[in-house]
């Protein structure tokens, strides 16, 4: 039996897996945000914290036998949170977030500084990396940046308060503006331009390699033996893959979870920053991968709910599975503004073409398609840094969605294949790579792929439509830029 945990950024998800592979249970805890300025995103580490241990909590409850027979527990997690610790190994401040934008002006400090910034780290500085944040906070809490003894990712800090030890992975650390991505290892130099060195930074180690074995505390309260292993894990996009057996060059995912994820293995570096591409390492040893990413995917049908005061279900049921062809409406979906292809954290969103008689479902369908249009620019930008993409996977909240997978096949122009345990794939993954610590299998044996439980297609009556559609919808970002 193996454990995954994914530490998200609106809950902690852990799963049972059994020795066959399947998922026998799973259990969740919801995590707070809070915006306390202007582009702001931050979390209390905490309560990371208090979410893992009390969905595992709910799990040993639920199932005591199948809890008490784990060998081995994997770790995902939201990527590139600065958790800044003293040296007594205790926050000092809130985390901030993937999502946060305060730091655009420390991006462009941190490239002039380092030259070779895109060469060895494989990407552009944009505010959403860990680097550009200790410029910040160096800058504007400079008390808080003399005590900063080490800085760990959300998950690397959660590993820390299970087994005591601070260690990370090649995958979560690559999005730090940290790492050699091509070698492998911390660089001096990048760190340097920020104001630290080595020691400010956690052990490296595969993600499929042991990193610690959990506290005996923590195996008593659960009931497991000790020496349970835990494995390096892996931030939540290469978990996921992990999760979807995408271990070979060419497999390929699109994630509509609170961020949009265009996912694509690769068997060497290879950047991209003029497309504002991330190439990152994988979570296994000598793969990487690279991404486009939307900061606002099935967050932007969210928040809708919310302004609608209508539960996201209820915002759909009326469109069906498919809809005739594009709404007259357009919707920007730059909530919290854009990475890839734009790398502007002040993008905001927008619906254009509002009329008296617009309605509900129409602006419901231009949130879907504004997506599914960004989610394009990602394709894109994936085939201009390397080849073209010819299906994808289908995964997180948004996979629910029949209707969402059809505008995004529509859109997109490939097949979208919706798959069993789409929702679960980073917790998934975690367990695989606990499975491979514990065990010392080969990935190929552990990560399979899920079974596709529907394929959709492009549609011959939509294609044009929808074609125009988004050669109209691109021209509306640089136009609202301006204002």
């Amino acid at each position: 039996m193996y454990l995954g945990m994914d530490v998200g950024t609106s809950s902690v998800k852990a799963v049972l897996v059994d020795d066959a592979g399947a998922v026998i249970a799973i259990a969740a805890r919801e995590l707070a945000l809070s915006h306390p300025a202007p582009l702001w995103s931050e979390q209390d580490p905490d309560a990371w914290i208090s979410a893992a241990i009390g969905a595992v909590d709910d799990l040993a409850a639920a199932h005591p036998r199948e809890t008490a027979a784990v060998r081995g527990i994997g770790l995902s997690g939201q990527m590139h949170g600065a958790t800044l610790l003293d040296a007594d190994g205790r926050p000092l401040r809130p985390a901030v977030l993937w999502n946060d934008g305060r730091s655009h002006a420390e991006c462009i400090e941190m490239e002039q500084k380092c030259p070779a910034l895109h060469d060895i780290a494989g990407n552009l500085a944009m505010p959403g990396f860990t680097a550009p944040k200790l410029l910040w906070v160096a800058k504007h809490e400079p008390e808080t940046f003399k005590r900063v003894a080490k800085v760990l990712l959300p998950k690397a800090y959660v590993r820390y308060r299970l087994t005591g030890e601070m260690v990370e992975d090649m995958s979560d650390a690559a999005g730090t503006l940290w790492l050699d991505v091509g070698r492998r290892r911390w660089s001096e130099e990048l760190l340097q331009a920020t104001g630290l060195d080595s020691s400010h930074m956690p052990r490296l180690i595969e993600g499929s390699d042991v990193s610690s074995v959990l506290s005996h505390e923590l195996a008593q309260r659960w009931g497991m033996a000790d020496g349970v292993v835990v494995a390096g894990g892996a931030g939540d996009c290469a978990a996921s893959a992990i999760g979807l057996g995408a271990i070979a060059p060419g497999d390929a995912f699109l994630s509509l979870g609170t961020s949009g994820v265009l996912f694509r293995v690769t068997d060497r570096f290879a950047p991209a920053v003029g497309s504002a591409v991330h190439a990152f390492c994988h979570a296994l040893p000598g793969l990487w991968h690279q991404m486009g990413v939307m900061l606002s995917a099935a967050a932007s049908l969210a928040w809708l709910s919310d302004v609608m005061a209508t539960p996201a279900p209820a915002l759909l049921a009326p469109l069906g599975e498919a809809v005739d062809g594009p709404s007259p409406i357009k919707f920007l979906p730059y909530l919290d503004g854009e990475r890839t292809p734009h790398n502007d954290a002040a993008a905001s969103g927008a619906f254009v073409g509002l009329r008296g008689a617009s309605g509900r479902h129409a602006m419901v369908q231009a949130v879907l398609e504004g997506v599914a249009f960004a989610a394009r620019d990602n394709l894109n930008a994936l085939a201009s840094a390397s080849s073209e993409i010819k299906e994808v996977d289908f995964v997180g909240g948004g996979s629910r969605s029949a209707l969402w997978a059809q505008i995004c096949a529509d859109v997109l122009g490939i097949p979208v294949h919706r798959v069993e345990e789409g929702e679960v794939g980073a917790a998934l993954g975690a367990a695989r790579l606990g499975r491979l610590a514990a065990t010392g299998e080969k990935p190929a044996d552990v990560c399979t792929r899920p079974r596709r439980l529907a394929t959709f297609t492009l549609r011959a009556s939509a294609r044009a439509a929808y074609d125009d559609a988004y050669h109209h919808w691109r021209k509306l970002y640089p136009v609202l830029k301006e204002f």
